[in-house]
């Protein structure tokens, strides 16, 4: 029998190959075809790959079979994600298992896990410098522990989403050490350089990603005897994708990880691949080429994962990261996510109508992730260019930095500023979504009540825009900014550590208690995620269409002709009749679906509320 078995896994990857290898040997030969020995390394990377694939258990390759049978599957009503921290929300892989039941209880489909690979022993940028690719962080876990949790969270129909840092590893991982060593196999595996005026003259062009934390994009490496290309932090050492034997490693480390069981790849500092003097190296063609044969690898050897391009840039930038739907699957909607903030802080929604217009249409079953908070700042400069079509200037994104930096004395929020290497730019926000929100500075119950709308206004938005929405750890529970002494101490040095609590034990058990603040947020975003997945007209490709209005504060958009959503960015109530009159939407032709319940009102979208609409 596993000879049989064994002989359908190899019909089955030489049936794929025969679709996909064209195509994979052109992007490659694009890259690499100059080489002397790319054929031989092309089959090589071939024969890998179908070992890999020979490797993938019976339970994965009836997951890729199901999959491709509804490519779809990930854009329906019913996918809802949720974003964690191991440990801070269980501990460790096997705590995390024993929260599968709560996760489930939610509604998530879709669970994304911060870095739990093993990670720099010292600073290692919350997990983003990766000594291996093949354990996992000794404190989380063991490679068995992940096997064992995928198959649980495949049990229980939630997919498994993990950070694969593209872009680089940490100076202590076995390719850096072999470098440091003199191996001149792994010191090609790096960007390294002699001169320090070779590094000069890329540096006119490059932006600084953490320009007081870790300014400058080259380090020197006493040991290497060279400038070593660092575009994040110094102990994280840049790849050279130029080099073949690079992206064939990198791939396999991949595959390797899909066989464990992950199935949907968050391609950390995917616009950083592809390096070209005189370019801010972002964003390069050639980043495309080298995603497009990952996605070649993908289908052929686990067809049932998926990428999500982690390109935190305007929304009408992110087309090439799509592809002809050869590319990822998924990417950030940040621009979405930044309007969302924005109208908060200015009570008028003219910057999310700017740029729900000008969202891309995308190719077929690609669909935009969907969020509120995540555990990196919120960075304007995303709308720059929205702001600037509008005819505003850099003032309209000053004034709403200050707003959740805490320079703003009418502000309800409770934020701080990130740091920016510009100082006319608007500097980046921290932040829990509750603090931001006023949770963290109600001073009574009705003060809360409106932090409460702002949450379910800013969360009905994803839910109700189209793609995957993604919950961050501890909204569901209304949890403020981290306080503690050890985040504070971690804060000093990376803000972001603001925003990445532990999960609040307390509130996690109030969340059945209509009276406390996270029993009412969790309930109110329960009920909202059940009505969600049963409405058809919130999948990702359902259509959407701006409905025009004449008030500065209200957005209006229709999904698929029959759901409408009516929703109050500012702090002053709306009188429903007219709003009703202007959008065309009689009483007769549209009935009330669901609003906050405490917030009730059959006169008035009240302040900060939202209304989701269905037709008759």
């Amino acid at each position: 029998m596993d000879g049989q078995k064994q002989m359908n896994a190899e019909d089955e990857y030489t049936a794929r190959l025969a679709v996909h290898r064209d195509k994979l040997h052109a992007c490659l030969y694009s890259l690499y075809g100059r080489h002397a020995d790319f054929e031989n390394w092309f089959a090589q990377l071939l024969r890998q790959a179908g070992h890999r694939h020979a490797q993938r258990s019976a339970a994965l390759r009836a997951l890729d079979a199901r999959r491709q049978a509804a490519p779809d599957w990930f854009a329906h009503e019913r996918m809802l994600g949720y974003c964690a921290y191991v440990d801070r929300f269980a501990g460790d892989l096997q705590g995390l298992a024993q929260r599968i039941d709560y996760l489930r209880e939610l509604g998530v489909r879709h669970l994304h896990l911060l870095p739990f690979l093993k990670m720099r022993a010292q600073d290692n940028d919350g997990g983003f410098a990766v000594s291996s690719f093949e354990a996992v962080e000794p404190s989380l876990g063991s490679m068995a522990d992940l096997e064992a949790l995928t198959a649980a969270l495949r049990e229980a129909d939630i997919s498994l989403c993990a950070d694969f840092v593209l872009n680089h590893v940490a100076d202590d991982h076995p390719w850096a050490q072999a470098a440091r060593s003199g191996d001149a196999q792994h010191r090609a595996f790096f960007h390294l350089f002699d001169d320090q005026a070779q590094c000069a003259q890329y540096e006119r062009h490059l932006n600084q990603v953490f320009p007081h934390s870790a300014p400058g994009n080259f380090t020197y490496v006493t040991a290497l005897g060279a400038w070593v290309w660092t575009t994040f932090y110094p102990y994280q050492w840049d790849l050279n994708y130029a080099n073949p034997q690079v992206f064939a490693a990198m791939a396999d480390a991949l595959l390797q990880l899909a066989n464990r069981g992950i199935e949907v790849f968050r391609l950390d500092s995917a616009p950083f691949l592809w390096k070209r003097l005189g370019s801010s190296c972002q964003n390069l063609p050639e980043v495309h080429v080298l995603l497009k044969a990952l996605r070649g690898l993908i289908e052929l050897v686990a067809p049932g994962c998926l990428l999500l391009a982690e390109a935190i840039v305007p929304s009408q930038e992110l087309p090439p990261y799509f592809g002809a739907g050869d590319e990822c699957h998924l990417a950030y909607h940040s621009s979405l996510m930044a309007a969302g903030w924005a109208a908060l802080a200015q009570e008028r929604s003219d910057i999310l109508r700017e740029v729900m217009a000008s969202t891309p249409t995308l190719p077929m079953p690609a669909s935009w992730l969907c969020y509120v908070r995540c555990h990196d700042d919120i960075g304007w400069q995303v709308l720059a260019n929205d702001y600037r079509r509008m005819g505003s200037g850099s003032h309209e994104l000053h004034a709403v930095s200050a707003f959740y930096n805490g320079r703003d004395p009418r502000s309800y929020a409770q934020g701080a500023a990130f740091q920016s290497d510009d100082p006319k730019a608007a500097h980046g926000s921290n932040g829990m979504s509750a603090s931001l929100l006023g949770f963290e500075r109600a001073r009574d119950a009705q003060d809360t009540e409106l932090a409460l709308r702002r949450l379910l206004l800013l969360y009905g938005l994803a839910f109700s825009f189209g793609g995957l929405p993604v919950i961050y750890m501890g909204d569901e529970l209304a949890q403020t900014n981290d306080s503690a002494d050890s985040a504070q101490a971690r804060a000093a040095a990376d803000g972001r550590w603001l925003q990445r609590p532990v999960l609040d034990s307390t509130r996690l058990a109030q969340r059945h208690d209509a009276q406390q603040p996270s029993g009412r947020s969790y309930q109110a975003l329960r009920e909202l995620i059940q009505l969600r997945a049963a409405l058809p007209e919130l999948a990702a490709n359902a259509p959407r269409q701006l409905l025009r209005s004449q008030e500065p504060a209200l957005l209006a958009f229709e999904r698929d002709a029959s759901l409408r959503v009516l929703a109050n960015f500012s702090s002053r109530p709306l009188p429903l009749s007219s709003l009703r009159a202007e959008l065309n939407m009689p009483a007769s032709d549209w009935h009330l679906l669901w609003r906050a319940q405490a917030a009730a009102s059959d006169e008035a979208l009240l302040p900060w509320e939202m209304l989701w609409m269905q037709r008759r």
